[in-house]
């Protein structure tokens, strides 16, 4: 790839480039600016943790600032894209990651002149803003480019069924004796299957997390997160929750983009297990999910020690590849340890207290930490 010059970028749509260079890159506000939802439309790649909704809800909550670089310019159709967020923490840094509390998010950019002038704008932004990394989390390993900054990789296992087979044949790709008797468990222990966004589903839902975030020992995301979540995504997001006679026994939450459903958190009361209500949950999905047209369920990132959260997804006939993160700093002195934020970050230096913490607390703390580590 050639290498591009560039310098330092406006506020709003404004462009960088050398006074001599054809080459130019702008910053975006994909909230204000409605090109972005109506590009992501058109791209094949594009995913729910590119959409406004995802990038309005990290806003709401945590206070990140969402930018789109790219090389089209103000006035016509957007060409190509690098979302991310401007991260600012007095605990972990200022930074920009693509994207926060996000499983992956592929730089929607299909040209390598265009890519190098993008990571040119990406390198400056560090410079000048003096920030202490840039975060990528693609879904596809990036390929080489020419860089000053300092590269580092960290992968994950990420999972995802086909659903263009038909039920019959998915249930069978299934294993037989951890996930298909599980889900006949449930069936005959009589399990109420429950959906919705209402207050009350959401009190359950988060009820069924705090007591899963205890047993893993780290603290529960703020419940604001999910509140804006479902105002963000309305429809297109849902909570699944399994009964037992009057008992939430395991809840999930799914997002919908196009022709694919997301799982993205899960929770239960480890009591309840042995009932399948977390296996009639993603199967009452997968029912939805082919009913409605969906192609892919998608279920996501899993840190790659986490083997018992692999095996569960492996045996939903699930299709396992690995995801590479990458990080971009200034210098190898500045690569901190690499495993922060989102769902798998590591609260290590606190995991023993948190067991112990009556909720209040965890929850308090859950709304302090969350938004240093995205």
């Amino acid at each position: 790839m050639n290498s591009v010059g560039t310098k330092s970028a406006l506020s709003g749509d404004a462009a960088i480039g050398d006074a001599g260079n054809e080459m130019s890159v702008h910053q975006i506000q994909p909230l204000d600016d409605p090109r972005w939802d109506q590009f992501l439309l058109r791209h094949p790649r594009a995913s729910v943790f590119h959409t406004s909704g995802w990038l309005r809800a990290l806003q709401q909550t945590y206070g990140y600032e969402p930018v789109v670089f790219t090389t089209s310019g103000p006035g016509g159709d957007l060409q190509n894209g690098f979302p991310a967020c401007r991260v600012s923490s007095w605990v972990t840094g200022r930074r920009l990651v693509s994207l926060p509390f996000s499983d992956h998010c592929e730089p929607l950019i299909e040209n390598d002149n265009d890519e190098q002038a993008i990571i040119k704008a990406i390198e400056r932004e560090v410079s000048e803003k003096r920030l202490k990394y840039v975060e990528i989390r693609p879904m596809n390993p990036l390929p080489d480019f020419t860089t000053t900054l300092c590269r580092s990789d960290y992968a994950y296992t990420f999972h995802e069924v086909d659903l263009r087979p038909d039920l019959d044949t998915l249930l069978r790709k299934c294993h037989k004796d951890s996930t298909q008797r599980k889900i006949t468990r449930a069936q005959r222990e009589g399990l109420i299957y429950e959906e919705g966004r209402s207050d009350a589903l959401l009190d359950k839902f988060y009820d069924l997390l705090l007591i899963t975030r205890r047993r893993h020992q780290i603290p529960p995301q703020p419940k604001e997160w999910f509140k804006n979540l479902i105002q963000c995504f309305g429809d297109a997001l849902k909570i699944r929750v399994a009964w037992k006679d009057k008992q939430a026994t395991a809840a999930i939450l799914t997002l919908r983009y196009k022709e694919t459903l997301v799982y993205k958190y899960g929770c239960s009361d480890s009591q309840f297990n042995n009932l399948g209500g977390m296996h009639l949950l993603f199967w009452k999905s997968i029912q939805e999910a082919k009913q409605e047209g969906a192609t892919v369920f998608d279920l996501g990132r899993s840190e790659c020690e986490n083997k018992g959260l692999i095996t569960f997804k492996d045996r939903w006939g699930a299709n396992r590849y690995e995801l590479v993160y990458s990080r971009l700093v200034k210098s190898p002195s500045s690569k901190d340890g690499f495993r922060q934020g989102g769902d798998g970050a590591t609260f290590g230096f606190a995991k023993r207290a948190f067991a112990h913490l009556p909720d209040s607390i965890q929850i308090s703390v859950g709304s302090v930490l969350y938004r240093h580590v995205g």
